[in-house]
């Protein structure tokens, strides 16, 4: 019985007693057609404008198998192809950073669909035999957005000292509630910010009064001191006449 070859890799599979003497040269080009399945790299260059072909052999190095695709240096014109062999599940990641306009690539199966890159970076993609299906590895180069943080997630313990100024918080987000007993003193109120709606009734008595602060046009009643008689005023005025 002769050798057969794995649907994916292209591994050759040795029937029993076959290939005597052999078996350790197939055995290590076998593993290293694993190796380049999972481990493997190469440069591709694209043929701008047209459709570069990436091929499965059996039993042999080939680019199609490598882990790491990597375009040289190009600028993408429009319809740019590269294309992996149908009917091969597998995972791969393509590296379109030296890409000039990589939305005129698209990456596919021979005779599926596939994606085009919206940026120069990094993208994992997986074939499941038919299409070839993206995943954007942005969240690898250190970019976590709303989408990968769970609810709740972001503890007291998890925000740092100073982490948090008047930019993070919202309109009236500080409420009574989260303002500590005495955290507000002189330093945080900005001038004429106590309005007199704000003075509880008997809250100002003599010890919070300045010497000299009470003038006579403050006081409800009229206090006057005159060489002259009294004349009109209010019930409670008091008027000293003095001489000269």
């Amino acid at each position: 019985m002769a050798s057969t070859f794995s649907t994916d890799l292209k591994l050759e599979l040795m029937a029993t007693g076959e290939n005597a003497g052999t078996w350790g040269t197939k055995t290590n080009t076998n593993l290293n057609l694993i190796q380049q399945a999972i481990a493997g790299f190469e440069q591709i260059t694209l043929s701008s404008g047209g459709t570069t072909a990436l091929v499965m052999s059996n039993a042999a190095l080939s680019n199609a198998r490598n882990m790491i695709i990597k375009f040289a240096t190009i600028t993408a014109g429009s319809s740019t192809i590269c294309t992996i062999p149908d009917s091969i599940e597998k995972f791969y990641i393509f590296d379109c950073r030296l890409v000039t306009n990589p939305t005129n690539l698209t990456i596919k199966t021979a005779s599926g669909t596939g994606f085009s890159p919206d940026a120069q970076k990094i993208y994992a993609a997986y074939s499941d035999g038919t299409n070839l299906n993206e995943v954007s590895l942005d969240t690898l180069g250190g970019t976590i957005g709303t989408a990968q943080i769970a609810d709740d997630a972001v503890t007291n313990a998890k925000v740092a000292d100073d982490a948090v100024n008047t930019a993070q918080l919202v309109d009236d987000a500080v409420t009574n509630a989260k303002v500590a007993d005495d955290a507000v003193n002189t330093a945080q109120l900005v001038d004429d910010a106590v309005t007199n709606a704000k003075v509880a009734d008997d809250a100002v008595n003599t010890a919070q009064i300045v010497n000299d602060a009470v003038s006579a046009s403050k006081l409800a009643r009229k206090f006057t001191i005159s060489t002259s008689s009294p004349s009109g005023g209010n019930d409670g005025d008091i008027w000293f006449k003095y001489s000269t």
